[in-house]
């Protein structure tokens, strides 16, 4: 009897241990994809081959890059710096999580400074410069270690007006209007010398703009006027010195006139009837050329010639040997 419990109590055991096997292996078959066990090889193979081609096309993706046209790239190498090779435009390879390009543009670009400095008189000015620069394409390396991508923006506005106070003061504000050109060109030379040092070549250099203080533009204005002033007073001081040279000039003329016909009179006396004649031909041909009708009596008419035989005769014989 007490065997045949022991043995029914170990059956049970052996019943229970069985279901729970079989629910372990019903949770197994459900985890694994596509209702097989999660131990298959073929299921391991194909979880492998996916990731295996995730990552490698990740990688060959990473391991090219593009340099566009007009840039230049270096490549940074994680275990040994800065690489002095320098790659051109086009698509190019490198080793991915150890090298990664930089790229940089080496299109002159312009670049607008504007600088408050003092020149020569100590008259405050306000000059812009337009500036264009692009980085050495054979020191882009040293461009790199020493400035960064943004070496325009940490080297030109420092540069340029350091260059524009050292020129602006070796001239007066006046002179920065009239000798403009020789400014600028002194400008350009001073800043591209100091560029150099710092690998960046400076194409151009123009000046766009200069402005000076409310003052100072009102004292030119004033000037100006001022000298416009002076020359009207001139001309009028030369004008009146021309009147006064024609005055005594035209006087000097009405003297000798008078002389000459002061001696006619005393040589001829027959000029003044001349002279009389002459009178008499012009008051007749004005009157003949009048609208209105006018009468002259012979006498007013002729300024008594008529009763004067002798001295007519006399003033005809003085004509005829005037012009003979």
């Amino acid at each position: 009897m007490f065997m045949r419990k022991w043995i029914c109590k170990e059956r049970r055991i052996e019943i229970a241990g069985q279901q729970k096997l079989r629910g372990k292996r019903k949770m197994m078959n459900l985890k694994a994809p596509g209702g097989g066990s999660a131990g298959n090889p073929l299921m391991r193979s194909a979880i492998g081959l996916f990731f295996g081609g995730t990552a490698l096309a990740f990688s060959g993706y990473k391991s090219l890059y593009t340099v566009p046209g007009g840039h230049r790239a270096i490549i940074f190498n994680r275990f040994s710096g800065v690489q002095e090779k320098r790659t051109g435009e086009g698509t190019h390879f490198c080793v991915p999580w150890i090298e990664w390009p930089i790229i940089y543009d080496i299109r002159t670009k312009p670049r607008i400074v504007s600088s408050l400095t003092g020149s020569r008189d100590l008259q405050m000015i306000n000059i812009s410069v337009r500036v264009l620069s692009r980085p050495d394409e054979n020191n882009l390396p040293f461009i790199y270690r020493r400035l960064g991508v943004n070496y325009d923006e940490r080297v030109l506005p420092s540069i340029v007006n350091e260059v524009c106070k050292q020129v602006v003061a070796k001239f007066s504000a006046a002179q920065l209007l009239t000798q403009r050109e020789q400014v600028s060109r002194l400008i350009s030379r001073n800043l591209i010398q100091r560029a150099r040092e710092f690998k960046i070549n400076v194409d151009d250099v123009s000046i766009t703009d200069l402005r000076f203080s409310k003052e100072f533009v009102h004292s030119v204005e004033q000037k100006q006027v001022a000298q416009q002033e002076a020359e009207r007073a001139r001309y009028l001081v030369d004008k009146a010195q021309q009147n006064k040279r024609s005055v005594i000039i035209k006087a000097k003329g009405e003297a000798q006139s008078a002389d000459l016909v002061g001696g006619a009179v005393k040589n001829n006396p027959g000029f003044i009837e001349l002279r009389r004649i002459g009178t008499a031909k012009t008051i007749a041909s004005t009157i003949s050329r009048s609208n209105n009708p006018v009468f002259l009596s012979a006498d007013s008419l002729m300024s008594g010639l008529v009763g004067d035989a002798d001295s007519i005769s006399k003033a005809m014989n003085y004509s005829q040997s005037r012009y003979s």
